[in-house]
C-alpha cells in the first residue's frame, strides 16, 4: 500500500488513475482547481481538495503525510485555446509545475510527469505544447542538479471513460461522440488526412502505475499504440459524413509512436484498437 499524490485528479485521465490505485488498495489523495475537472468524477474513497498545483507549497502539510509518490496530471489541455489564453497555459503548465518539482524534490517523493506527444510537433508550433515542454525542462533541470527522482510520460490522444464531452477542452472522439448521439454535425479541420495515434486511457493508467511500481524513474516514456487513423478513416469508422471546416493553426499534420521504450523497460502492451472501441 501507498499514500498516493494525483495533480488533477478530478479530470479526465486523473479520475481513471484514482479509479486504480483504489481498487489496489492505495491510500489517495487529489489536488485540483476544477477549472476543468468535475465533481462528478470524484471517486468513493480519495481524499480530494480544491486548491490549484501553485500553491502546493503553501498548503504541503496537507499532502505530505508520508506521500510515497505524485502523479502529476494537472495541466490545462488542447492546443487551439492556447492561442486565445497563452499566459493562463505557461502560468499552469509550467509554473505549476515548477511548484510541483520543487515540492517533489524539498519532499524527496518521486514525480510521474504527464507530458504531451505534441513535443514532436516542435515546441513553438503553439502555446500548450511549448508550455509543456517548459514543464519537462524544469523537471531535467532539477534532475541534473537537484536529485530528483522522476520520469515522464507523454500520452497520444488519449480517449476513453471520463473524457470531456463539451467545451473548447474536449478530445476528438469525446466531441464526435456527443455530437453524435446529440444528432449535431461532427467537424474536420482541413482535408481530414492528419493522422493521430489514439491511445486508450486504460493503456495510459497501465503504464503510468507500472512506472510506480517498478520505481522505472529516470525515463522519458512514449505511451502511444503505434498505430495512427486518419480523421477521414475515424469518420468512417463512426459512420458519418462530417462537415469540412478551414485548417486550424498549430496542429501537427501526424502523431505515432515510434519508442518501443515502455515496452522494453515496463513491458507495457496497449490492448485497446480505436476500432475495436468505437465498435463497441
Amino acid at each position: 500500500m501507498k499514500n498516493i499524490l494525483v495533480t488533477g485528479g478530478a479530470g479526465f485521465i486523473g479520475t481513471n488513475l484514482i479509479k486504480r490505485l483504489l481498487k489496489a488498495g492505495h491510500v489517495v489523495t487529489s489536488i485540483d482547481n476544477y477549472s476543468t475537472g468535475l465533481r462528478s468524477n470524484e471517486v468513493d474513497g480519495c481524499n480530494y481538495y480544491q486548491t490549484d498545483i501553485q500553491t502546493i507549497f503553501e498548503n504541503g502539510n496537507r499532502f505530505t503525510d508520508d506521500i510515497d509518490v505524485v502523479f502529476h496530471m494537472a495541466a490545462i489541455a488542447r492546443i487551439q485555446p492556447s492561442f486565445e489564453r497563452p499566459s493562463e497555459y505557461i502560468d499552469t503548465n509550467f509554473l505549476g509545475t515548477y511548484e510541483v518539482v520543487k515540492y517533489c524534490t524539498h519532499n524527496n517523493i518521486p514525480l510521474i510527469y504527464a507530458g504531451s506527444s505534441s513535443k514532436h510537433s516542435g515546441r513553438y508550433k503553439n502555446p500548450y505544447t511549448f508550455s509543456k515542454d517548459l514543464g519537462e525542462d524544469i523537471i531535467k533541470l532539477y534532475q541534473e542538479h537537484f536529485s530528483l527522482n522522476a520520469s515522464i510520460a507523454r500520452f497520444y490522444n488519449v480517449y476513453g471513460p471520463h473524457q470531456l464531452t463539451e467545451g473548447s477542452y474536449t478530445t476528438l472522439i469525446g466531441k464526435w461522440l456527443t455530437n453524435i448521439e446529440n444528432d449535431i454535425e461532427c467537424e474536420i479541420y482541413g482535408t481530414g488526412e492528419k493522422r493521430r495515434d489514439f491511445t486508450h486511457v486504460d493503456d495510459i493508467v497501465d503504464a503510468l502505475i507500472k512506472i510506480s511500481d517498478q520505481q522505472a524513474y529516470g525515463y522519458d516514456f512514449e505511451l502511444g499504440r503505434g498505430e495512427n487513423y486518419s480523421i477521414n478513416d475515424v469518420a468512417n469508422m463512426l459512420g458519418i459524413s462530417p462537415a469540412y471546416k478551414e485548417e486550424r493553426k498549430g496542429e501537427a499534420q501526424d502523431t505515432l509512436c515510434v519508442s518501443n521504450l515502455a515496452k522494453e523497460i515496463l513491458n507495457w502492451n496497449p490492448k485497446i484498437n480505436l476500432r475495436d472501441y468505437i465498435k463497441d
